[in-house]
């Protein structure tokens, strides 16, 4: 009998004596490892993990919900009784060789079960239907508990798939069966490695014992160099932002120029990653004159900047900025996120003063009805501006907290891959460039973040006309009657699309609303030469009241919705006339530095004197 191929050796799962032996010997050395790390350790001081959430009584309630109603509860669990009945019976038919299916699939993204012995393996494969009937059960039953009022209902719901996806089994060594071939093959240098890696990141972490945000090798990305390398300049600053023209690349641009308002929680170059995924330079190569804000990393001097400031000497510090770089009297405006959120505050502000400079407005994973605001806002009550403490004595926790509340979001990608990348498989840290810019977060000013919180998350008020007054002008989104492109992803958990819907219906002008695939970064960092993720569009006349309206309709399209918002955007007045290229400092506005600048150079680098 000849042997199998070399790739499939590789591939097989070891036996169970061996599996046993590798890990026994790991134990051994680790048990080392870890006493000579403790005594170091204890030099210095106790450790203590001081990561909390107000959930107590979230759960204390669901609890009491659930034996409210017994009759469901016990229906519930029958049901998950059931499947569980049927995997074992598919189980067993397919040990036997008969015909057999799935009674829990994951989703086509998951990429934790991209193994083949997650499917080809007998075992792996029930542990994996287990899990996922388990799951699925356990987060409809915390879902569809009567009685909660919403808040505590999206509070248990969003920690409860955290809960899920901890337990996941490709998290544990000897339930994820590539941990499992690495182990043998190793002899457990992979989990001796992988521990070592765990304690640098404890003795590397603050006194919370919080890992620190690295995604990667500190030396793997260079701003200026290999991200945020479109050519610009800055060309104006002030205390809150520095202003980047990009350079033309061709001999004529489109007469209106475009501005980028960024979040203001971490660094402007998620729009300028690498060349192949770099927005600012595909809308430069399109003929655009492209301006974004970098915002500052704010000090104590800032803590009490606020949300107005950031309209006043943010966005329309940066249109005035735009306008006399350019010479052109109006600029289309594109926010993305909490940006976004500011735009369409400022174009309110802007409404009521009768001034017309933006000649449109796009937003990106924007949300302006919070009425539903998805699981940002249940961990965000981690988030400093609700500590009661100033931004001067927590600069390093806001903007450590700021990137591990947008991880915990996104768990299974953020930190669940990396987990197992470095401490189960004891790789190096894979140096993605979306994971570097995550980690690369901005501190908070603390009226910023609590105006924020108080006014939008939790009272909703900027879809109440007059309900938040900024610079002195009652703001009324309805008053807002410039044409807008709205995007949403699907998988937004942050900017949940349904919420984005909603808060697409309450500007007075024509809209577009467009529904990307994938979630609230790789859905709109999504350059058309990918051709991944796709986008729906309904060309209805008038906008569907309802999302599920719009989505029952639409149409799905492959791509990116970059596309369509260019053909959009040329499509508005004035959207296709062409001028003469302009270059950074040519006219009034004259280079203050090469971008990326100094605001987006890193915590520690001062800004400079506007």
């Amino acid at each position: 009998m000849t042997s199998p191929p070399a790739s499939a050796q590789d591939r097989s799962l070891p036996a169970a004596a061996e599996v046993a032996n590798s890990y026994l010997e790991v134990a051994q050395r680790a048990s080392r490892l870890l006493r000579r790390h403790m005594k170091k350790t204890a030099r210095k001081g106790i450790w203590f993990p001081s990561e909390e959430f107000a959930v107590a009584g979230a759960f204390m309630d669901l609890s009491a919900r659930l034996l409210v109603s017994p009759y469901r509860l016990a229906q519930t669990q029958m049901a998950m009784m059931r499947d569980h009945v049927q995997l074992w019976q598919q189980s067993m038919l397919r040990s036997m060789g008969m015909p057999s299916h799935a009674v829990a699939r994951p989703d086509a993204d998951d990429e934790r079960f991209a193994d083949e012995a997650w499917q080809e393996n007998f075992l792996f494969d029930f542990i994996k239907q287990s899990y996922l009937i388990t799951a699925r059960h356990l987060h409809q039953t915390v879902a569809g508990a009567e009685g909660l009022d919403e808040v505590t209902r999206q509070r248990v719901s969003t920690l409860t798939r955290q809960y899920i996806d901890a337990l996941a089994p490709t998290n544990f060594a000897l339930t994820n069966p590539e941990v499992l071939r690495e182990t043998v093959s190793s002899k457990g240098k992979n989990l001796l490695k992988g521990l070592k890696h765990l304690l640098k990141d404890f003795a590397a972490g603050d006194l919370q014992g919080r890992l620190p945000p690295r995604p990667g090798d500190s030396g793997a990305w260079r701003l200026g160099t290999d991200l945020a390398s479109t050519p610009g300049k800055v060309i104006y600053q002030n205390e809150l932002m520095q202003l980047i023209q990009y350079q033309a690349t061709g001999s004529h641009q489109h007469r209106k120029p475009l501005l980028i308002v960024p979040p203001w929680i971490n660094k402007y170059y998620v729009f300028d990653l690498r060349e192949s995924n770099s927005f600012v330079r595909w809308a430069s190569e399109q003929g655009f004159t492209t301006f974004i804000i970098s915002w500052v990393d704010p000090d104590q001097r800032l803590a009490q900047r606020g949300f107005a400031d950031y309209l006043v000497d943010g966005v329309l510090a940066a249109i005035d900025a735009v306008e006399q770089a350019s010479g052109e009297k109006q600029v289309d405006v594109v926010g993305y996120c909490l940006g976004g959120t500011l735009l369409m505050a400022t174009l309110a502000w802007m409404a009521a003063r009768r001034d017309k400079r933006v000649a449109s407005a796009t937003f990106l994973g924007t949300l302006i009805d919070f009425s539903a605001p998805g699981e940002l806002a249940t961990l965000a009550e981690a988030a400093p501006g609700n500590t009661g403490k100033t931004a001067g004595t927590r600069h390093r926790d806001s903007a450590a907290l700021t990137s591990s509340t947008y991880k915990m979001v996104h768990a299974n990608d953020l930190i669940w891959s990396v987990v197992v990348n470095n401490y189960l498989l004891g790789r190096d840290r894979f140096p993605l460039d979306l994971l570097h810019w995550n980690a690369d977060v901005t501190r908070l000013p603390t009226a910023l973040h609590r105006f924020y919180v108080e006014n939008f998350y939790q009272a909703n008020k900027l879809r109440q006309p007059g309900g938040v007054t900024l610079a002195g002008v009652a703001i009324d989104v309805s008053r807002v009657k410039v044409p807008c492109y709205f995007l949403a992803t699907i998988e937004d958990h942050i900017s949940p699309w349904r919420s984005v819907y909603n808060g697409a219906q309450l500007p007075g002008g024509p809209r577009r609303f467009v529904l990307g695939g994938s979630g609230h970064l790789a859905g709109t960092i999504n350059p058309p030469a990918a051709k991944q993720h796709g986008y729906w569009t309904n060309e209805s006349s008038t906008l569907p009241e309802q999302a599920g309206a719009f989505l029952s309709s639409a149409t799905r399209h492959h791509g990116s919705w970059w596309t369509d918002w260019q053909q959009w955007l040329l499509a508005q007045a004035d959207g296709n006339t062409l001028v003469g290229a302009r270059q950074p400092g040519e006219r009034a506005l004259k280079v203050i530095e090469d971008a990326p600048g100094s605001y987006a150079g890193g915590h520690d680098a001062p800004p400079a004197a506007p």
